[in-house]
């Protein structure tokens, strides 16, 4: 069962990808602006077992490490992801009211998002990545969660819908 959907939901992941390289990394949004493949592998981790959204977690933290806009070491949002990716999965598997709710989901994979900006930029700054000041960190993470508030609930059916197909 676990090769089937793992071969099934590779290209959905490469897809995704992509729009993000393509379309959504040339938008120019304040304060951070936000990554739908973050977000799409955060819902695909929640409604997965954590076993499954483990494996998909090092995945799209493996593209995300390809990614030409991708800042840092190679490895470092594959370890993240796959962490992420785990917990998101592990505190939402035994509990369906968060499962069964859109806005319980949205909160969740925005708070999700948000601890995984901090755990990037505390990574980051444990293998020597520059950054910004710390109100621009501030800002930058803020902004980020901030979007993904807004766009998940748009890409929330969307994705549901692609991993009940599999």
């Amino acid at each position: 069962m676990i090769t089937r959907q793992l071969s099934i939901s590779t290209p959905i992941f490469i897809l995704i990808y992509g729009v993000q390289e393509v379309v959504v990394n040339q938008f120019r949004l304040p304060a951070g602006g936000f990554s739908v493949f973050l977000i799409f592998a955060l819902v695909w981790a929640i409604l997965s077992t954590p076993d499954v959204a483990a494996v998909s977690g090092f995945v799209s933290g493996l593209l995300m490490d390809l990614s030409p806009s991708a800042s840092g070491p190679i490895g470092q949002w594959t370890l993240i992801l796959l962490a992420s990716s785990y917990a998101i999965a592990y505190f939402g598997s035994g509990n369906e009211n968060v499962k069964g709710n859109p806005v319980g989901v949205t909160f969740f994979i925005s708070t999700t998002v948000f601890f995984t900006e901090i755990l990037f930029v505390i990574t980051g700054a444990l293998l020597g990545v520059q950054t910004g000041s710390f109100g621009q960190v501030l800002l930058t993470i803020f902004g980020i969660t901030l979007w993904t508030l807004v766009i998940t609930p748009i890409c929330l059916p969307v994705f549901s819908l692609m991993f009940s197909k599999i």
